[in-house]
């Protein structure tokens, strides 16, 4: 496991709380509008150790109220990031994953221990649309619905999220994506910004006007779907 990155405060990662914001190296996907290039190609240079990162929890104890642990995908670090975790809330802190998902027996194992507090899943696209979306030729696609399924059960608090790309979604995807996680807690639309560092260069965002025609395609199934971080 590889600590890339830390963002020491945030007020938007973790919802709620005061938090800080782990990025950890690697991930199996390769989507091609990625802004973390340097953290999914295992090219970024290590930040920090664990136990640099856990004495800086420590002084920061009574100021943070939550750690996100975010990438790249962290569950590519299996039981390191169960460790890891563990160390955290061992120092009272609540714990926010960021995932793609594609690791559900890990996902499951960490919520029925209580080591999470809080899921973020990336929805790529819908689901006859995935592989392309997240740049995985022979996705496992089942590994991705036991995820949805697992959070849907309610143990745990949790939102679903899609980056909106212009070149890789269109209405089918929403459609679909309506249909697939219908009644679910959170959703939320996410416009695509260029960092500058994506995988793959070319593409752009779509208007406000074009994502609130997506979202009102959600809606009915998804009442409290929201478009964030969408400021144009």
């Amino acid at each position: 496991m590889k600590i890339c990155g830390l963002q020491k405060t945030t007020l938007l990662d973790f919802p709620g709380h005061v938090a800080a914001t782990v990025f950890l190296s690697g991930c199996d996907f390769r989507c091609p509008f990625c802004h973390n290039t340097d953290l999914i190609t295992g090219s970024a240079a290590e930040l920090m150790s664990v136990e640099q990162l856990l004495a800086f929890l420590k002084k920061r104890a009574g100021i943070l109220e939550g750690v996100c642990i975010s990438g790249g995908e962290p569950t590519l670090s299996g039981t390191e990031l169960e460790v890891l975790i563990d160390s955290i809330k061992s120092l009272g802190y609540l714990v926010k994953l960021d995932s793609n998902g594609y690791h559900p027996k890990l996902l499951r194992k960490l919520c029925e221990n209580h080591l999470l507090d809080f899921v973020a899943m990336d929805i790529k696209a819908g689901r006859s649309h995935y592989k392309e979306v997240c740049g995985v030729a022979r996705l496992n696609m089942d590994a991705i619905e036991d995820s949805v399924s697992f959070l849907m059960e309610g143990k745990i608090p949790y939102e679903f999220r899609t980056t909106v790309v212009k070149g890789l979604h269109n209405s089918e995807d929403f459609n679909d994506i309506a249909q697939w996680i219908g009644g679910c807690r959170q959703y939320f639309l996410q416009g695509f910004v260029d960092s500058g560092n994506v995988l793959k260069e070319g593409f752009s965002a779509f208007t406000r006007e074009e994502l609130e025609k997506f979202l009102s395609i959600i809606k009915p199934t998804i009442p409290a779907a929201r478009i964030r971080g969408v400021d144009y």
